[in-house]
Formats: structure tokens, sequence, C-alpha cells
């Protein structure tokens, strides 16, 4: 599965973490103290989908395009807002040509105080991130496998973070990386905020990575996961998951209500699904 993030910007999946990545920030800056991202696989950090690689697939049409035209509950569009607002912003003319990836999303959204860390391998990706970013006294771009940043950027010096852990799942083995490089970073940063994706296709391992989460004995997991159609007959993504290590209080509740209209508007038939529910943790 080559998951080059150009081709899927704006995608039903970027819609869920980022908006899920949006709310993480909102609750940090409740406290004045400053706080760091770290983003271990960045991207590019803004996607024109004008584009001709955007173009090729489309799926933003049926992402986020999808949820600007969608008509939302007052309470599920106060929880977007400032995801949305970040979107907006970047297409002051109306309609959406520019979109956020998470580094931009998050710097969007930072306080003076607020610092963002970025990771990207790539190297015609780096130095598209590095140039978006260059001059950003609060933002530091750097060329590095984002699975060594889980040990060598932790714990960030704020002592306050969030860490989202976002692979491209090339290659083989990339779920049980997820669990081998969670269970290294909280041994270093244990009070982080983390936030991992996963795809979710057609004989993906889901249950056996969820199984793995729980036996390194982290003690608050939240899982929400969003599929758009059924797996039968695809190779392609299917949904969309999240674990979220020492979530919010409020993050729980809120995807209760964001989750059933996210899946309404994003449905591609009638197998659509969501949940939300403690891997680990309170009941």
């Amino acid at each position: 599965m080559n998951y080059r993030h150009i081709y899927h910007a704006g995608n039903f999946a970027d819609v869920l973490k980022h908006a899920v990545l949006a709310r993480l920030i909102v609750y940090m800056q409740q406290k004045d103290k400053a706080f760091r991202l770290l983003d271990t696989h960045a991207g590019i950090g803004l996607y024109d989908l004008s584009g001709e690689e955007a173009q090729k697939t489309g799926e933003w049409q049926e992402g986020i395009g999808a949820v600007l035209k969608a008509e939302l509950s007052p309470a599920a569009r106060e929880i977007l807002r400032p995801y949305l607002e970040s979107v907006e912003a970047l297409n002051p003319k109306g309609g959406i040509t520019f979109y956020p990836g998470s580094p931009k999303l998050a710097r969007m959204l930072m306080r003076p105080q607020d610092r963002l860390s970025a990771m990207e391998l790539h190297p015609e990706d780096y130095r598209r991130l590095y140039r978006l970013f260059e001059g950003d006294y609060q933002a530091r771009i750097t060329e590095l496998d984002g699975w060594l940043a889980l040990g060598a950027h932790l714990p960030p010096k704020e002592k306050r973070g969030i860490v989202l852990v976002d692979p491209p799942f090339e290659l083989e083995g990339e779920y049980e990386r997820l669990v081998e490089g969670l269970a290294k970073a909280c041994r270093r940063f244990a009070n982080g905020v983390y936030c991992l994706w996963y795809p979710i296709k057609r004989g993906a391992p889901i249950a056996a990575f969820h199984e793995a989460l729980k036996e390194t004995g982290i003690a608050k997991m939240l899982c929400a996961e969003l599929s758009v159609k059924s797996d039968r007959d695809t190779t392609g993504l299917s949904g969309t998951g999240l674990i979220i290590v020492n979530p919010p209080f409020t993050l729980k509740d809120e995807l209760h209500v964001l989750l059933p209209e996210l899946k309404q508007v994003l449905a591609k038939d009638r197998y659509a699904s969501q949940r939300c529910f403690w891997l680990r943790g309170e009941e």
C-alpha cells in the first residue's frame, strides 16, 4: 500500500485524524504552559488539491469536500470548528484549493509559546516541508526516520506534548512497529498524549494489533474507527483508525457525537460503520 500523502490529502482518513488532532491541541491550550507537537511522519505540510496528484484520485472530494458541504448538527460543527476554520483560512476566496497536512494544521492552531517538531524522511518531501516553515522560530524541521524520533526527541523540554505517529504503511510490519514505537516512547515520556493512525483494509490485522497494544500495559488508550465502505473485493482503504493515549477526558464524548455524523456524510455504501471505545482504561 503506497500512501504517499499527496495522492490522498483531504480524504476521509484525514478528516478524522485532523479533527481529532485539532481537539487535542485545543485541550492542551487550556493551560498557559507551552507544549510541543512531535509529528513523526510529517509529509510536505501543505497540499494543492488542484494539482495533478490530488486530481488523479480526487479523494478529497469525498472527504473534506463532502464535510464542508454537509448539514451538520451544531454540536458536531462546534467540535470540528478549529479544524474547519483552519481549512477555510487557507482558502479565503471560498471553495477548497489548499489543504493543511498535520504540521501546517498544528502550526496554524499554536499559540506563541507552543512548538512544532516535524520529521520527514522522503528527501523531496523534506525539502518542501523545510521551505514551508523556513524562518519560523516555532517550528523545527528534521530529515529523519520518524520512528527514531520516538526515542531521540522524547521527552520534549516543555514536558508537555502531543506525539502524532502517522506512518505511510508502505512496508510489512507497520502495525507491529506502531506497538513497539509507542511502548518505547511511553517509557521515555509516559505523560505525553499520543495519537497513532492506522489503516483499515481487507486482511488488516486489527484485532491482533489491538491485543498487542493492550499487552503493553499502557493505562489509558482510546480507540476511534470510521469505515466508509465494505472491505470486500477491494485492496484499498475501507476505513481509518486512531489510537489516542492519555486522551482528554472530553474526547470520548465528543467522538460519540462526531463519528455518527461523519459516517453519514462520508459513507460510500451501506456497510459504513463507526465505533469509539476504551482499549484500556476508563469505562
